[in-house]
């Protein structure tokens, strides 16, 4: 609507259209007041009945709540107002009714549970809270792509069906592509190592993974958002650098940009991580977790680390953390190892209670990366159309992914990761 102001553009004085939806009518007789909301918030619209032709306060009154509406009217000072002022309407366009049974209530007067919610998506996100969980997202992504700029790096896309999975024939999701088979895409991973090789040498991607894991846990998903980065000339530990300054811009972005969103959230104490991350071997994260005694049975070498040894050791460390020199047995092919062909350079960034980054340096020498192959029981020729271009001059690079809603999920400190994105798609979940 070309002549429309929104709610919180509202000023004394002023003649003009607001729409958006009605929020809430309220009937007190010969005075009715009619809420009405848009995305910056809301408004109360004052009937008064006996000065007003009826046909108008019907219009205004005899509504459904979410109906889409149109006041058009003068805005006048009112301190028992909501937000400190009121419409007094000319006219009041019902643009769409809304049914009166609602699947949920987006006034939150009655609660609803998640897989409700869920189910109308579009409903939930006119919730306050719905909403700016969602909005604090959009900043996180916008501030990874000024963090990428300031490392400068060229935004990439790479295809999400491909012949071959990042990892092999595991946890894919299998499509017929023409008659062939081909697979979605685990991870940009090989391809933005190709780049790295070609002449942009440092690139960013932010785009969807998919995963065919049969989990069926509060963080874990089967479509995600990585936020990846990849560099050529650069080691394990430089990559590192490169995440930690990413992670801190998404919370530095948030910190300035989303304080209403905060608010709306109940986040009074919100807080930007300004300490070094520490940087924790493999080593001394298994010792320090068997020190904590929360799990049943001790940590060998060899171990992955177990959920609720995460737990433990983010309460112990108490921020972010990266765990360094993992084995070189439980890291994939493709991340070099460390001389002594024991320990990998690869590394995870945890925040305190589950893992949001895995990365490291990769092997660019290409017989070390065909024997890598070999080692996990992959056939080389399979990814042949990767391993050959490391003939032609593969630079030394490194670089990482970060699941954007675990660290949207983490920021808020949200239950279960189906609140940071809008349609999830899980074990159970392929629609809406």
């Amino acid at each position: 609507m070309q002549d429309r102001t929104h709610a919180a553009a509202a000023i004394p004085g002023e003649t003009v259209t607001v729409a958006g939806w009605a929020h809430e009518i309220r009937d007190l007789g010969g005075i009715a007041f009619l809420i009405v909301r848009d995305r910056t918030g809301k408004i109360q619209v004052k009937f008064e009945k006996e000065a007003m032709d009826d046909e108008l306060v019907e219009a205004g009154t005899d509504l459904t709540r979410e109906s889409v509406v149109a006041v058009t009217g003068d805005v006048e000072e009112e301190d028992r107002a909501p937000t400190g002022v009121e419409i007094v309407p000319e006219s009041v366009d019902v643009i769409a009714p809304a049914e009166p049974e609602l699947p949920l209530d987006p006034s939150e007067k009655v609660e609803a549970e998640l897989p409700t919610r869920l189910d109308n998506r579009t409903l939930d996100l006119r919730r306050e809270e719905g909403k700016a969980i969602f909005e604090i997202r959009a900043e996180v992504l916008r501030a990874a792509r000024e963090a990428f700029r300031d490392l400068g790096c060229t935004e990439i896309n790479t295809p999400k069906i491909v012949a071959t999975g990042t990892e092999g024939g595991t946890e894919l999701f299998p499509i017929t592509y023409f008659g062939q088979e081909a697979f979605m895409n685990q991870s940009p991973q090989l391809f933005k190592q190709l780049m790295v090789g070609s002449g942009l040498e440092r690139v960013s991607e932010i785009g969807p993974i998919f995963r065919a894991e049969e989990h069926n846990t509060p963080r874990h998903l089967n479509e995600a958002t990585s936020i990846d980065f990849e560099s050529a000339f650069i080691d394990h530990e430089e990559a590192m650098d490169a995440c930690e300054q990413v992670v801190r811009a998404a919370y530095e972005g948030v910190a300035a940009n989303c304080t209403d969103q905060l608010d709306t959230l109940g986040y009074d104490d919100f807080s930007v991580p300004d300490e070094a991350f520490p940087r924790l071997t493999y080593e001394e994260a298994i010792e320090r977790i068997n020190a904590t005694g929360e799990l049943d049975e001790q940590l060998v070498w060899g171990d992955d680390l177990p959920t609720e040894g995460e737990k433990a050791l983010g309460s112990d460390v108490g921020g972010h953390y990266f765990v360094t020199d993992w084995p070189s047995e439980i890291k994939p092919f493709y991340i070099k190892d460390h001389d002594d062909g024991e320990l990998s350079t690869g590394f995870d960034m945890m925040a305190p209670t589950m893992e949001l980054v895995s990365g490291g340096q990769r092997e660019h020498r290409h017989d070390h990366l065909v024997e890598g192959f070999e080692q996990q029981g992959l056939d080389p020729e399979a990814f042949e159309y990767y391993t050959k271009m490391f003939k032609y001059g593969m630079p030394p690079h490194a670089g990482w992914a970060i699941g954007a809603e675990r660290l949207v999920m983490t920021m808020l400190d949200l239950p279960n990761i189906r609140e940071a994105v809008l349609f999830p798609r899980d074990r159970q979940r392929l629609s809406p």
